[in-house]
């Protein structure tokens, strides 16, 4: 960024044209993810029972975590040597190939298990460059002074957009399966094109003095020095990878409240909702004061809100439960991003990033896979229910392991980098 003084980052054009992209490059991604998932799960029921099903269910989520845990060392170094907009770019061309990709098949009604894992395997490999390459640049549209904003902002766009996105697919699915691929095509390539208008961004410096496994290394011996840093990325990996319910959404929308597509739509979303609600607030109103305690506390919040989510039998009950977890787990989320992007320098943006990708997406898809498993051997109310207990255990276990963390008053370091 030059010297000028900007009151808000959406003041800021290019800042602007990267949220579009971040916000309709969600809406799209998350509804995609939502009908795979529930294509899934309804062509699974066709031969097999609940409990299959939703094994299955959550083995497209380790489908989608494996290139991403194969390619992470990779990828962090390239969010710091290509151009991010590039990688932003061409990410988002593979999702569109994806999508594509689901809608001819669902066109043409030659759906199968095997193709559908195909499907999440390229949204894996997409999002394991998106991710380091989004994060890294955000830091670089922005003064410093408004990145914890900045980072509501986009964290905001990437919760509207989970609102939007399955809500939306799910009432178009209804309506008619192509219709909700039809929509996500618009978006990523909306994305496409605001990628195109942020323009020239400040690039970190390329290091020709390092071999590029020392820099992979480089990345990785940072997280584990910076216990700050350490503690709340493996906070969120052990939290989230234990409560991670919103895999089976489909069991729970189908053969437990029984509400149908509509209704998923519905129930995936509220954590959208929530979580949205937070993060405009945030924008406005950015936190300052006790960040590490008040990320603490957010995550006994979220796992209590998924043990009721996980107990309710009543359909509306299980959207506020999933409405307090989205802001809950939002607050955690904006107070990890601020912590990571504050305390790293811009030349290991990326590969830090990519760092804190990996155990976010390990939460995610790998909590997806042991919920399945979970409630292939228990159900899906006591894996549910299990897990949102094990993230509370694990927030006491840190909080008493990592005292830098409840001791971090402010997102600034002792000694800022600049």
């Amino acid at each position: 960024m030059t010297g000028q003084t900007v009151s808000h980052p959406l003041l800021i054009p290019a800042f602007r044209a990267y949220f579009i992209a971040r916000l309709c490059n969600t809406i799209a991604q998350t509804g995609m993810t939502l009908i795979l998932g529930w294509q899934v799960y309804n062509l699974a029921r066709e031969t097999m029972d609940v409990s299959t099903s939703a094994f299955l269910l959550g083995m497209i989520g380790l489908a989608q975590f494996v290139p991403l845990f194969l390619l992470t060392p990779l990828v962090g170094l390239v969010a710091d040597t290509i151009d991010r907009r590039r990688i932003a770019q061409a990410t988002t061309a593979l999702l569109l190939f994806t999508t594509l990709y689901l809608g001819g098949l669902t066109w043409f009604e030659q759906l199968s298990l095997p193709a559908l894992f195909v499907a999440a395997v390229l949204i894996g490999v997409s999002r394991a460059f998106s991710g380091p390459a989004y994060s890294a640049l955000a830091p670089n549209l922005v003064p410093r002074e408004s990145l914890p904003t900045a980072i509501a902002l986009s964290s905001s766009a990437w919760q509207v957009g989970s609102i939007g996105g399955p809500s939306l697919a799910g009432v178009l699915y209804a309506i008619h399966p192509d219709l909700a691929y039809g929509f996500s095509c618009g978006l990523f390539l909306i994305a496409l094109a605001a990628i195109g208008m942020i323009g020239t961004v400040p690039q970190p410096p390329v290091q020709t003095d390092q071999r590029p496994l020392h820099r992979i290394a480089e990345g990785f011996r940072y997280v584990r020095q910076n216990r700050l840093v350490l503690s709340t990325i493996t906070l969120d990996l052990f939290a989230v990878l234990l409560a991670g319910s919103t895999a089976l959404l489909p069991v729970f929308a189908r053969d437990i409240l029984q509400v149908g597509a509509d209704g998923l739509g519905l129930l995936a979303a509220s954590m959208g909702i929530g979580a949205a609600a937070v993060a405009i607030f945030l924008s406005f109103r950015p936190m300052k004061q006790e960040v590490g305690l008040k990320m603490l506390a957010a995550v006994v919040i979220f796992g209590l809100a998924v043990v009721t989510f996980g107990l309710s039998t009543n359909f509306w009950l299980s959207v506020g439960a999933l409405t307090v977890a989205g802001a809950a787990d939002m607050i955690s989320v904006y107070v990890r991003q601020s912590l990571i992007q504050l305390h790293t320098p811009d030349e290991m943006r990326g590969r830090v990033s990519a760092v804190s990708q990996l155990t976010i997406s390990a939460s995610n898809e790998l909590g997806e896979a042991e919920s399945g498993l979970l409630a292939a051997l228990i159900g899906p109310v006591g894996a549910v229910v299990v897990g949102g207990a094990g993230a509370i255990a694990i927030t006491l276990i840190w909080a008493g392991l990592f005292p830098e963390l409840r001791q971090a008053r402010t997102f600034d370091p002792p000694n800022k980098l600049v």
